[in-house]
């Protein structure tokens, strides 16, 4: 409706255009005052005057619609806040709900005996009996809760698979998949000094097989083959922002995915790294530089990860998705430009499940009621905004129009100026 120019942030651009003209009138009447001195002695002083009552009476509806304007603007600033705010509070119960959906996907075994648990994600481990991991899980086994003491083994924290719960059996299955078994199966140590001291290497730099987690393999009579992963925790880039208020597992407090009108993805259910559980008894963990699990192990691990409830979601919110994404039905998307096709992989290692679908339930319907009434508080936000525009539209444009009508009177008064002055001059 307006040039660019004419765009208004507030009342001091609005009261910038007023002192702008105000300038401009006050050469006028400066110039007008030689006449008017003139008028007083020929009778026209009253002429004189009612220029300058117009001219004020311009400036002050001027100001008072730039207070107008900057009066809709902190209110259409206000209401879009709240409606951001219902937007995220919105979200995250639709993540809430979309854990107990997720169940109901495709592929997924609805029977509660059948979902993992800790001691089948730890037999699974152990099947991989040539592994680092299987090894350490092994050692647990048989020594239980001395193997911690032991100076090889005391530096770590466990094993990727033992670290993390979720609440499903599907987002066990995507995860671990996204993962990949080497993964699952690495080694977590808090320091690099833990790291050096499961492998030694003697003088010619070959690694040293009766030290470290190889002699230790050795010792119950297993062999350990090939590369593994170890992660050391001090050495990671750890998240550096901010935590969700009053979250007893500090869930990270991500910017969510925007599309272009301002809405969240269709389908987004929320982030990996905050779908992992930390167990009570690695709550309390942090690095000596006060860092936890979630933002150090996991972040790595997922960064910011997008989880959605299908496929087809998960594609048409591509514009959003810059660290990759997965879908409850098998979609993958490893980075950005990088889709993972073909059949889902069943890896063989992963991690647990850790509430049931009875507590899942208890929620579900409050959360569900909640949900409709904040979708219909933003509805009506949404009126209040498209009001508040329209008001704000409105004002812009009689403060147009009231300028222009100032721009116009200043023209014809340095006219009535200029005429005078060549009056006073012939005479």
């Amino acid at each position: 409706m307006f040039p660019s120019n004419h765009q208004f942030s507030g009342q001091p651009r609005a009261l910038a255009v007023v002192e702008t003209t105000t300038t401009s009138i006050q050469v006028d009447l400066n110039e007008a005052s030689l006449v008017s001195r003139d008028e007083v002695q020929n009778g026209g002083f009253s002429e004189a005057k009612s220029i300058m009552e117009s001219s004020e009476k311009l400036q002050d509806d001027l100001r008072m619609l730039g207070m107008k304007i900057k009066q809709h603007e902190d209110s259409l600033k206000l209401l879009r806040n709240q409606k951001n705010k219902l937007d995220d509070t919105i979200l995250d119960m639709q993540v809430t709900l979309g854990k107990y959906h997720s169940s109901s996907s495709p592929g997924v075994n609805k029977d509660e005996s059948h979902l993992q648990s800790e001691h089948e994600t730890t037999e699974q481990i152990l099947r991989h009996e040539k592994s680092a991991a299987g090894i350490l899980c092994q050692l647990k086994a048989h020594h239980g809760s001395q193997a911690s003491h032991l100076s090889l083994t005391k530096d770590v924290l466990g094993v990727v698979a033992t670290l993390g719960k979720v609440d499903d059996e599907n987002l066990s299955r995507i995860f671990s998949e996204y993962l990949g078994v080497q993964t699952m199966l690495a080694v977590v140590c808090n320091t690099f000094e833990g790291v050096k001291a499961l492998e030694t290497f003697n003088q010619d730099g070959c690694i040293d097989k009766t030290s470290g987690l190889h002699g230790l393999a050795a010792s119950i009579g297993r062999s350990l083959d090939g590369r593994f992963l170890v992660i050391c925790l001090e050495n990671l880039r750890p998240y550096a922002g901010d935590f969700v208020a009053e979250d007893r597992q500090r869930r990270l407090d991500l910017l969510k995915p925007r599309l272009p009108n301002g809405e969240c993805p269709p389908g987004f259910l929320g982030f990996a790294v905050n779908m992992i559980n930390v167990d009570s008894s690695n709550l309390s963990f942090v690095t000596a530089s006060g860092e936890g699990l979630r933002e150090t192990l996991f972040y790595n691990l997922f960064s910011h990860l997008q989880v959605y409830q299908t496929r087809a979601e998960m594609v048409r919110a591509l514009p959003c998705i810059s660290e990759g994404a997965v879908s409850l039905d098998g979609g993958m998307i490893r980075s950005n430009g990088v889709f993972s096709l073909g059949s889902r992989e069943e890896v063989d290692v992963r991690f647990p499940k850790t509430s049931t679908m009875l507590e899942e339930l208890e929620s579900y319907s409050e959360t569900e009621k909640q949900m409709i009434e904040m979708r219909w508080q933003k509805e009506k936000l949404e009126e209040d905004i498209k009001r508040e525009l329209a008001l704000l539209n409105t004002a812009k444009f009689n403060f147009e129009r009231k300028k222009q009508d100032f721009v116009k009177f200043l023209a014809q008064n340095s006219t009535y100026a200029t005429q005078h002055q060549f009056q006073a001059g012939r005479r």
